[in-house]
C-alpha cells in the first residue's frame, strides 16, 4: 500500500528545526565536556549550583531537564568526584541542599569557556538585537506550550 504524502516539509516546521538545533548543541557540548570529564547534565547541574547554591535535588532536576531519579545518580557521581557536597542530613525538611566544592568551581570554570565558545559559534551569524529577539521568541514559545501568560519584555 502506498502512503500519501501530507505535503508538510519538516524543514519548514519550527519544532523540527528546534530539535535539530538541540541535537547539534548537545552533541557539541558532549564532545567538549568530555575533555573535562563531565556530561552535559552534570555541567548544567554545576552551572545551576554556581548561580544558586543550596538547590534541592528536585530544583536541580527541573533546571537540568532530568528526572529526580536521574538527578540522584548524577549528584552521587558528582559527590564521588569531589565536585559537590551535601550534608548527611537535611537542615530542615527532607531536601539536602547541594553546594559546589572548590574542585567543582574549578572544573566548572574550565568547562564554561568551551561551552561559551560553542554558544558563540552557534549564534555567530546573529547581531545583539537579533539574538535578543530570538531569545524573546523562544521564551514566548515556551510560555505558550506551558500555558503561561507571556510577560511583557523590555526592549533594549
Amino acid at each position: 500500500m502506498r502512503q500519501v504524502s501530507s505535503g508538510v516539509d519538516p524543514g519548514r516546521l519550527v519544532g523540527y528545526q528546534l530539535k535539530r538545533v538541540q541535537a547539534a548543541l548537545r552533541s557539541a557540548m558532549d564532545a567538549a565536556l568530555r575533555r573535562h570529564d563531565l556530561t552535559t547534565p552534570q555541567y548544567a547541574c554545576l552551572e545551576l549550583l554556581d548561580q544558586r547554591p543550596g538547590l534541592s535535588n528536585a530544583e536541580l532536576a527541573r533546571g537540568a531537564f532530568v528526572t529526580r531519579q536521574s538527578m540522584n545518580v548524577l549528584l552521587r557521581n558528582l559527590e564521588d568526584a569531589g565536585l559537590v557536597e551535601r550534608p548527611a542530613s537535611a537542615p530542615q525538611g527532607r531536601a539536602l541542599p547541594t553546594t559546589l566544592t572548590a574542585e567543582g568551581r574549578a572544573r566548572l570554570a574550565a568547562a564554561r569557556g568551551d561551552v561559551l565558545t560553542i554558544e558563540q559559534r552557534m549564534t555567530a551569524h546573529l547581531d545583539a538585537e537579533q539574538a535578543d529577539l530570538l531569545l524573546g521568541h523562544l521564551e514566548r514559545m515556551t510560555d505558550a506550550l506551558e500555558d503561561r501568560p507571556s510577560p511583557v519584555r523590555r526592549q533594549r
